[in-house]
């Protein structure tokens, strides 16, 4: 799947996205090492606490789906600005990535930037830190 026709998934995911207090609306799409496609939306609760972003929102509907490494991820926020994830998913995002793994931010399926997971997340503490 190339990384446009994934942006193009998680802007329809973003169109599911439950943000009636923040408006700000996400979506994201990932793809596993196994070419299985899966999205997320953000979900907000009055207790802001309970809140799910959209990256873990996919992640965690791949993991309990058995899949295990994530080949690259979409995020779709704001159409003007890109929208990088915040530092909780960029650790759950490490602990099903590897050095290959892509994290496209998106405004569009037009204008894009990749970045290595170990670029968004440097210096990651991860299950090897645990040995």
């Amino acid at each position: 799947m190339s990384n446009e026709d994934l942006i193009l998934e998680a802007v329809s995911a973003r169109k599911m996205a439950y943000a009636p207090y923040s408006n700000f609306k996400v979506g994201a799409a990932l793809l596993t090492e196994n070419d299985k496609l899966y999205t997320g939306c953000n979900i907000e609760n009055a207790s802001f606490g309970a809140t799910n972003c959209a990256e873990r929102t996919a992640i965690f509907k791949a993991v309990s789906e058995g899949e295990r490494n994530i080949k690259k991820i979409a995020i779709v926020g704001d159409f003007t600005n890109f929208t990088a994830p915040c530092g909780i998913c960029r650790q759950v995002i490490s602990e099903f990535s590897d050095e290959d793994t892509e994290v496209i931010m998106a405004k569009n399926e037009k204008d894009y930037i990749v970045k290595k997971a170990n670029e968004v997340l440097p210096f990651a503490f991860t299950k090897k830190d645990l040995k």
